[in-house]
């Protein structure tokens, strides 16, 4: 799944899969409460409830297990997205669905663990520019395939025009996401219901507006 390589650890046939298990749960703790710089193996191995230099053995250094931390919360949003339910389906209004769509995404990109991810990511990108590749590993491209293919088929029932729905739909979430995560401080400042909603029917509306065909209506969709 990853495209970058890291240095391998030498190996050592005592390593606990459940102690590695637990020195990266309690490193995404770390690293996402203090930042990289401010973390520290020591810390790691405190909160893990393990010896500094079991973190050592598993993960060979800092920044290794950092990265390996970050793997290991974009898992997480994968699993988050368990509440995105499939492709979107008709329901006879545009604007509907993809508000619909739109706050079930902004319950992903706002979660707790992928707004930390985002601000971390800013933060470190500069020393360690893999975070990138691991941030777009994230459960996004299946979001983005199933607003494409819904798009797609409003163009081909007539009622839109679009015709790079892929880059509809990437523009759709960029929007949507940017909107929702400057609204929230990036993740800091909770959003009510309605402020989540508005944002949602507002980037739907954009979209909408952006893909009319020429000389319709601006009428049920």
């Amino acid at each position: 799944m990853w495209s970058m390589v890291e240095p391998p650890v030498a190996p050592n046939s005592r390593r606990s899969p459940a102690k590695r298990d637990a020195i990266l749960r309690a490193a995404l703790a770390v690293f996402l409460r203090e930042g990289y710089a401010g973390a520290s193996v020591d810390a790691v191995a405190a909160e893990a409830g393990v010896g500094k230099q079991t973190v050592y053995s598993h993960f060979g250094d800092k920044e290794r297990l950092f990265l390996a931390a970050a793997r290991e919360s974009n898992a997480r949003l994968d699993a988050e997205a368990d509440a995105w339910q499939g492709p979107l389906v008709f329901g006879g209004d545009v604007r509907t669905d993809l508000t619909d769509a739109g706050l079930r995404i902004l319950r992903i990109v706002l979660a707790p663990d992928a707004a930390a991810l985002h601000r971390l990511t800013i933060a470190e990108i500069a020393r360690h520019p893999e975070l990138q590749q691991i941030w777009r590993e994230n459960a996004s491209r299946e979001v983005a395939e199933d607003i494409a293919r819904y798009l797609a088929e409003r163009d081909a029932a007539g009622d839109l025009v679009v015709p790079d729905a892929e880059r509809a739909a990437r523009q759709f979430l960029l929007l949507l996401a940017t909107e929702g995560r400057v609204a929230s401080l990036h993740g800091v400042r909770p959003l009510a219901a309605d402020e989540c909603r508005r944002i949602a029917a507002e980037t739907a509306d954009l979209l909408v507006r952006g893909h009319l065909r020429r000389g319709a209506e601006d009428g049920p969709w």
